[in-house]
């Protein structure tokens, strides 16, 4: 299995409830220190784009990634998983929400 094909079935793996860092997929995946980076690119590229819950992958220490465009509807997400994300854009209780997607390797 390639690194990208790892990748799509990890990101869609993640928990409803729960987030992951870009770093911890990258790593459960195969991939290296660098990683990191290609993980949006990689898994937008997936066939079936609606299938990766990309609202669930978040930055190290739980800082979640939205912009004008993704912002409402990221926050609807979250709220409808009992996820909460405070004013500064920090997942609250980060180290109880985050999923570890090396348990599945």
């Amino acid at each position: 299995m390639t690194f990208s094909e790892r990748l799509f079935e990890l990101a869609i793996a993640i928990p409803p409830g729960r987030v992951t860092t870009y770093g911890l997929l990258a790593k459960a995946a195969g991939g290296g220190a660098q990683a990191a980076r290609s993980v949006t690119g990689i898994l937008s590229k997936h066939p079936n784009r609606n299938a990766i819950p990309f609202h669930r992958i978040v930055y190290a220490g739980g800082r979640v990634w939205w912009n004008d465009e993704y912002r409402a509807k990221r926050q609807q997400l979250f709220a409808h998983e009992g996820v909460e994300v405070n004013q500064k854009g920090l997942i609250k209780d980060f180290d109880e929400v985050v999923w570890d997607p090396r348990e599945l390797t």
